[in-house]
């Protein structure tokens, strides 16, 4: 009994106990999570659920807090607008998106390589899906800006929409595919040429379109939601 008529036994940090199921899960968790390092606790969850095990989310958060784990979560980052670019209007205000190809959406991000360029990739889209957007909104880059961009929507009749200040969130779904992107493929692995990383990111496309559950899809996958009717011959050639 100390001064302060404490037991001293008070004062050790309590041990959590783990029971041999929850060390039969963490060993399952951990497999996943190596896989799969981006996940957070809903897909974990789901994950573990496909492998038998009957689990909560509370016991999920608290078997990641014991092993010390958490999803990987990125910085943000700001494109630069070229300020001898003319800005188009945002048409998105107040318009109800409820058709498929009503709107497409693009954004750049930053690879420590040379990359393609943005109308080869937006010609491609079009070529590959049969398909082409009534509007294409994009930020205020300069590599939307430009002639050449610009230019390539209206000669097929698509209106130009560009978000204003203030409208980071119309912009979010493809800003979260670029992190994603980065989080969950670029940062994990290494590359020594063009060739290697276009396929690693031809890989991770595959895994995020046709394999990966969106939670705001109900956890099912884009391409189960939007099939068009592709064209193979255009998709080689890519």
């Amino acid at each position: 009994m100390s001064a302060l008529a404490v037991n001293r036994n008070h004062l050790k940090p309590r041990q959590t106990k783990v029971s041999e199921e929850d060390e039969l899960i963490m060993r399952d968790l951990d497999e996943i999570y190596t896989k799969w390092p981006f996940y957070g606790q809903r897909k974990l969850l789901r994950e573990l659920r496909k492998h038998g095990w009957n689990i909560s989310r509370k016991r999920t958060r608290r078997l990641m807090k014991t092993m010390g784990i958490e999803a990987l979560v990125p910085k943000p980052s700001l494109s630069k607008p070229n300020k001898d670019h003319k800005i188009c209007p945002y048409l998105l205000r107040n318009l109800a998106i409820t058709e498929v190809d009503q709107v497409w959406c693009t954004d750049i991000t930053y690879i420590p390589m040379d990359s393609g360029f943005c109308v080869r990739a937006l010609r491609n889209a079009m070529v590959l899906t049969g398909r082409k957007p009534n509007i294409f909104n994009t930020d205020q880059g300069s590599q939307f800006t430009g002639q050449d961009w610009i230019g390539e929507l209206k000669k097929n009749d698509i209106l130009v929409s560009m978000d204003g200040k203030g409208r980071w969130m119309d912009n979010v779904f493809i800003e979260r595919l670029w992190r994603s992107l980065k989080y969950e493929k670029i940062r994990l692995y290494s590359y020594s040429d063009m060739k290697e990383l276009r396929e690693h990111i031809r890989d991770w496309m595959e895994f995020y379109n046709h394999e990966r559950m969106h939670q705001h899809l109900g956890y099912t996958t884009p391409w189960s939601n939007y099939e068009p009717p592709l064209n193979h011959e255009a998709e080689k050639a890519a």
